[in-house]
C-alpha cells in the first residue's frame, strides 16, 4: 500500500488480562484525535473527532481541511512538486514527458511572464467580440468548446446508456458563472446577495481588461440576464440522478429540430466531432432555451458571455490582479478562504490536470509500494463477498432480483493504483514562454481525445481519475470500482494499521464504492452497465420504501446556518456510506474469524475490534469547514457534511450499538421504529 514512510512493526499482543484503558492504542488510531470527555453514544463524531476539532485550524488558503482527504493530498502535493520541479529545472529524467511537465509547471511557475499575458489574451478574445450573426456566435462557441471551456452549454462523449458498447456524442447543459441554478433562482437574502456579489465581480473583471466602467456595468447586467435564462431552464441537481431524465438519443437532426435557431451544421463542423448522427440531448427543454436565446440575442451581445468564460476558464494564468478578483469574489461569496493558493499548489493542480499520466508515473514509482495493488485487491475482494453473503439476508428482495444482483457484483471490475495502460502526448505542444497557450494547448488536445472517442466501442481500461488523486469512484456505465494510488494512504490505509482500522477506514470507502452500484441511481443499470430495468416489480417497491427512509432521515439534518441537507440530492451518498459501513464491518468479521493471529492481534488493543472499526472511520473524516464552503456544498454537492458521514449511517447500525454498549434511547441509537436499512 502507498506509504510515506517505512511501515513500524506493530506491537507485540498485550495478555488478555491487562485491563483495557492500560492497553497501547491500535496502530492507525490517535488518541489526541479524540475527546474522552463525550459520551461516544451522545455523539460520536465529537468523541472520534473532538481532540482534533479543538486543536486544528483550517489554513487560510483553504475552505476545507480535513484529516483524511485534504492532508493527504497536501502530503501528495508535495511529491508530486518535488517531481516538477526538478524536471522544470532539467534534473528529471530526459523524456519528453519529462519536458513537457518541466515546461508545463515551469512556466506556471513565472510569474513575470504570467504580467505579460494580456496581449496573448486579448487575441483570443478577438475570436469572440464583434460577432455579427448567428453562425459567427456557434463558430465562436464551437471555438471555446474545443478547448473544454463550457460556455452556453458543453460538449463531449460517453457510454450510450442503452448500448454499452458504444461511445456517442453528448450535449449538456452548462454555461452558468455561479456553481448552480439556485443561485440565479432562489429568492433568499444570502442567494440575492450571491448575485448582486457576481454582477460586480464580472463588471470588475471587465475593467481590469481595459473596460470604461459603464461599458463593463452593462456587460455585467447582460450576462447575469443570459446565466439567469440558462439556470431558469435547467434541471434540478437532484433530478439530474435520475438516468432516464438525462437520456435523450435526438440525433443530430433531432436536435436541429428541437433548437432551430442554434447554427448546428456549422458548430458541428468546427468543434471536432466526428461524423454522425449518434447524440444525447441530456435537457430538451435546456437547449429549446438556448435556441430561443441566440434568436432573441442580438450576436454582438454573445461576446461578453462568452468573453467572460473564457477568462474566467484561464485565470490561472492571467495576471495578479485578474487572479485576485477572481480569489476575491470566490472567496467572499463562495469558499470563505482568507488567502489565496499557493501558486505551487496552483502550478501542480494544473500539471496534473493538464498532463495526468505523465505526472502520475514518477508519483507512483515514489509512494505506491510493490504489493499495493494486491493488498488493495484482496480486501476489495473480501467486501465485494460480503456483499454477496449480505444478498442471502434481503428478505424484502425476491429470488430473482437476487440473482441479478449476483451476476452484477460478481461482475464489476476492479481497478487499483493506476492504470495498466499509460495515455501518451505525442501531439502536443508544451512552451516554456507561454503559460496561458500551455493551458489552452492542453485543454484543446484533451478535448479533442475526448470527442475522438465518439463511434467508436467504449475503452474499458480507461481511467477517469489521476492516480494521485486522494478519492475513488463507482462508474454505473463500465460497472466498475477505480481506487487510486493517491487514497491508498494512512489515515485510509496503513501498512503497520490493525486489521480493524484498515477495514473502518479504507474498508469503508471500498464498501461505498461497491454499494453504488446498487444505490437509486447505480441499481438502474445492469452488469454490463446498460440502464435497463432488472428489478422486479416487488422487489423494486421494496427498494423505494427503504431509501425513503435514509432520504427523510437526512432531510432532517442541518448543513449550515439555515441550510437543511437536501435528501434527495445526497440519497446516493448516504445510501452507499450506510451500505459500505455495513459491508465492511461483516468483511471485518469475517477476516478475524479466518485470521486468529489478527485477531488476536486486536483484541490487545485499548479498543476492541468493533471499536477501533468505527473510530477509525470516524478519524478518518474529522473535518472543518467555513460557513460560506458549507452553503455552497448544501446546495451543489451530492455528499452529505462530514460529519453527517460519521453519525448518519452509526445510528443506523445495530453493529455500532453493540460496539459501544449504547443504550436504547441514546442519541446515536435510532429508535427500531425509525431506523433505515438498504443492503
Amino acid at each position: 500500500m502507498a506509504a510515506t514512510a517505512p511501515a513500524t512493526p506493530a506491537p507485540a499482543p498485550e495478555p488478555a488480562n491487562v485491563p483495557m484503558a492500560e492497553r497501547p492504542m491500535p496502530p492507525g488510531l490517535d488518541a489526541a484525535v479524540m475527546d474522552p470527555s463525550v459520551n461516544p453514544c451522545d455523539d460520536f463524531y465529537q468523541y472520534a473527532c473532538g481532540g482534533w476539532l479543538k486543536t486544528t485550524e483550517i489554513p487560510a488558503e483553504r475552505a476545507r481541511w480535513s484529516r483524511g482527504f485534504e492532508t493527504v493530498a497536501e502530503r501528495n502535493q508535495t511529491v508530486l512538486r518535488d517531481i516538477l520541479t526538478q524536471a522544470a529545472e532539467g534534473q528529471g529524467e530526459a523524456t519528453p514527458e519529462d519536458k513537457k511537465l518541466g515546461d508545463f509547471y515551469g512556466s506556471c511557475m513565472d510569474e513575470a511572464k504570467l504580467e505579460q499575458s494580456l496581449p496573448t489574451l486579448r487575441t483570443y478574445l478577438a475570436k469572440l467580440n464583434g460577432l455579427k450573426s448567428q453562425q459567427a456566435v456557434a463558430s465562436a462557441v464551437a471555438w471555446l468548446h474545443a478547448r473544454d471551456v463550457n460556455a452556453l452549454f458543453r460538449v463531449g462523449s460517453d457510454q450510450d446508456q442503452k448500448d454499452a458498447t458504444q461511445v456517442i456524442a453528448v450535449v449538456d447543459a452548462g454555461g452558468l458563472g455561479l456553481p448552480d441554478r439556485d443561485y440565479y433562482l432562489k429568492p433568499d437574502v444570502k442567494m440575492r446577495e450571491a448575485r448582486a456579489a457576481y454582477q460586480a465581480h464580472v463588471q470588475k473583471v471587465f475593467e481590469l481588461l481595459g473596460d470604461a466602467p459603464f461599458v463593463a456595468s452593462r456587460k455585467a447586467i447582460g450576462i447575469l440576464a443570459i446565466e439567469t435564462r440558462l439556470a431558469n431552464a435547467r434541471l434540478p441537481k437532484e433530478e439530474r440522478r435520475e438516468p432516464e431524465k438525462v437520456y435523450h438519443r435526438l440525433e443530430r437532426q433531432g436536435l436541429k429540430k428541437l433548437a432551430p435557431a442554434f447554427q448546428w451544421d456549422t458548430y458541428f463542423a468546427e468543434v471536432g466531432l466526428p461524423a454522425g448522427e449518434a447524440l444525447n440531448v441530456t435537457e430538451p427543454k435546456f437547449f429549446s432555451e438556448v435556441s430561443a436565446l441566440v434568436r432573441q440575442q442580438r450576436p454582438t451581445d454573445m461576446g461578453p458571455y462568452l468573453s467572460y468564460h473564457l477568462v474566467k476558464d484561464v485565470q490561472t494564468a492571467l495576471p495578479k490582479a485578474l487572479r485576485d478578483e477572481f480569489f476575491r469574489f470566490e472567496s467572499s461569496v463562495l469558499t470563505g478562504a482568507k488567502a489565496d493558493l499557493a501558486r505551487w499548489k496552483k502550478c501542480v493542480e494544473a500539471t496534473d490536470d493538464a498532463l495526468p499520466h505523465a505526472l502520475a508515473k514518477p508519483f507512483i514509482a515514489r509512494t505506491f509500494g510493490a504489493d499495493g495493488k494486491a493488498t488493495t485487491l484482496d480486501m476489495v475482494q473480501q467486501i465485494e463477498q460480503s456483499f454477496e453473503r449480505n444478498l442471502d439476508t434481503l428478505s424484502w428482495m425476491d429470488a430473482e432480483t437476487k440473482a441479478q444482483a449476483l451476476v452484477k457484483v460478481k461482475k464489476i471490475t476492479n481497478k487499483i493504483g493506476y492504470p495498466d495502460q499509460w495515455r501518451g502526448y505525442d501531439g502536443l505542444t508544451v512552451k516554456r514562454d507561454s503559460f496561458l497557450d500551455n493551458v489552452l494547448a492542453a485543454d484543446a488536445f484533451e478535448q479533442a481525445r475526448q470527442l475522438r472517442k465518439v463511434g467508436q466501442p467504449v475503452d474499458r481500461q480507461e481511467w477517469f481519475m489521476s492516480p494521485p488523486t486522494v478519492n475513488a469512484y463507482y462508474n454505473a456505465a463500465t460497472n466498475e470500482i477505480v481506487f487510486p494510488a493517491g487514497i491508498l494512504q494512512p489515515p485510509f490505509f496503513g501498512r503497520d494499521a490493525s486489521a480493524a482500522v484498515n477495514f473502518g477506514a479504507m474498508g469503508m470507502v471500498v464498501g461505498h464504492e461497491i454499494t453504488h452500484g446498487f444505490d437509486d441511481e447505480g441499481r438502474q443499470f445492469d452488469a454490463d452497465g446498460n440502464l435497463r430495468t432488472w428489478w422486479t416489480p416487488a422487489s423494486d417497491k421494496a427498494f423505494r420504501e427503504r431509501v425513503a427512509c435514509v432520504k427523510n432521515q437526512y432531510d432532517g439534518y442541518t448543513a449550515v446556518d439555515d441550510v437543511k441537507v437536501n435528501g434527495k440530492l445526497t440519497l446516493g451518498e448516504n445510501v452507499a456510506d450506510l451500505g459500505g459501513l455495513k459491508l465492511a464491518y461483516a468483511a471485518m468479521e469475517a477476516y478475524l474469524a479466518k485470521h486468529p493471529d489478527q485477531a488476536a492481534k486486536a483484541n490487545s488493543y485499548r479498543f476492541t475490534p468493533g471499536q477501533q472499526f468505527f473510530l477509525a472511520h470516524a478519524q478518518s473524516w474529522c473535518s472543518k469547514i467555513r460557513n460560506e464552503a458549507a452553503r455552497q456544498r448544501a446546495l451543489t454537492d451530492s455528499h452529505s457534511p462530514a460529519f453527517l458521514r460519521v453519525k448518519g449511517p452509526d445510528v443506523n447500525l445495530p453493529q455500532f450499538q453493540q460496539a459501544f454498549s449504547c443504550p436504547a434511547g441514546s442519541p446515536m441509537v435510532a429508535p427500531a421504529a425509525n431506523r433505515c436499512e438498504v443492503w
